[in-house]
């Protein structure tokens, strides 16, 4: 086992940066998940790590050692690849057996070592068979057992469970995290599937056009995205997020004695002087206060993004909205509505809840403890509630 260090490492591919000066550290024994949409440079990151490609600037350490100059199959790593790249004329032992061959390991230490890995993933029944004769779940368990009878510094997975249905990744997600847990091996695993993300790593990486977005426990990540593109890749669905501007409260009259207002009296605004805003959106306003009333007031323009659990139907809701389409998912519904501009935001409710019908004019309720203000230019975080 050992620490991964990426210390500026880039790679470009002639024009193209694929990957921008990375700084990100993978603790010994950690499973971090290097997240974004495709292109985005994650595969690019692993290939770096594992020597199939060049860094052309910056380092890369395992444990002590700067492997920039040090050939791939003196890194000891293992690689669990997306096509489970079986030989298919050998059988399961033969293909987990594999690489101790091409390191010499003697029979019985060999012998031994498959056995481990094969019982350790439930495939001690189908030692004698060959892949043509496995599901895609048992094949790449056959590819994982081959990654782990080597004991490596590190396990690399290139979105190892791509090629299965629903309900095989859950599984054998499951199988991963476990199998990770119980050898504590350091883990890179690449995916776009934010789910596998969230429900797996330790820590998330989150990477855009081959830049570091934001890297944290995936529950931080979720609460307190670092910008825009992180809020609305992290969730199912992603973040509500809609256009608004900064106006002043609502005012009131000054009443007379007696609650009467006074013939004349200027009006007066609600609350402590730069205590308290209204954010202007499509279809309504909302009031916001405290700390990012002020953060609100000095940015030129904002984005406000709200996760759809925090979004409710209710006649007494600040923002109107005409639903667009329905979504019954089992024990919950997804609402989808357009706002008066035509920005569209998801609501999520429990199937239990009243359901509107497509076309409906609702209004919607926001949860104002939890909206998360982004600066429009930079898409930078300004201030997130509680």
């Amino acid at each position: 086992m050992a620490q991964v260090h990426f210390r500026g490492a880039t790679k470009r591919y002639g024009a193209v940066l694929a990957v921008d000066r990375l700084e990100l550290a993978v603790a010994d024994g950690e499973l971090l998940v290097l997240l974004g949409p495709s292109g985005c440079g994650k595969t690019t990151v692993l290939r770096m790590v594992a020597g199939l490609e060049e860094v052309d600037e910056g380092t890369i350490v395992i444990g002590d050692d700067v492997v920039n100059d040090v050939a791939p199959k003196d890194r000891d790593l293992a690689m669990v690849f997306q096509s489970y790249a079986l030989y298919p004329h050998l059988t399961v032992a033969k293909n987990i057996e594999f690489p101790l061959r091409q390191r010499r390991i003697e029979g019985e230490d060999r012998r031994r070592r498959v056995a481990e890995a094969a019982a350790s993933l439930g495939l001690t029944e189908l030692l004698g068979r060959k892949p043509a004769q496995l599901s895609g779940g048992q094949r790449q368990r056959v590819a994982l057992a081959r990654a782990i009878v080597r004991d490596p510094k590190a396990f690399l997975m290139d979105e190892p469970l791509s090629n299965l249905d629903a309900a095989l990744r859950v599984q054998t997600r499951a199988d991963i995290v476990a199998l990770q847990q119980r050898l504590g091996t350091t883990t890179l695993y690449v995916t776009h599937d934010q789910v596998e993300a969230m429900t797996m790593g330790h820590r998330i990486a989150v990477l855009r056009d081959g830049v570091l977005q934001q890297v944290a426990p995936p529950q931080e990540l979720y609460d307190r995205p670092a910008n825009t593109f992180v809020a609305r890749f992290l969730g199912s669905p992603g973040m509500n997020l809609v256009p608004a501007s900064v106006t002043e409260p609502a005012s009131v009259t000054e009443p007379a004695p007696g609650g009467v207002p006074a013939p004349g009296a200027a009006p007066v605004p609600v609350g402590p002087p730069g205590d308290r805003v209204d954010l202007a959106l499509a279809g309504g306003r909302l009031a916001l206060g405290g700390e990012a009333a002020l953060l609100a007031r000095k940015a030129s323009s904002l984005v406000v993004g709200v996760r759809p659990e925090h979004l409710a139907i209710d006649p007494a809701g600040a923002l109107g909205a005409r639903v667009v389409i329905v979504e019954l998912l089992g024990a919950e519904v997804q609402v989808v509505c357009a706002l008066d501009d035509g920005t569209q935001v998801v609501v999520r409710q429990g199937a239990d809840r009243p359901r509107p019908a497509a076309g409906e004019l609702v209004r919607l309720a926001v949860d104002s403890g939890a909206l998360h203000l982004f600066d429009a230019e930079s898409g930078v975080r300004l201030a997130v509630g509680p």
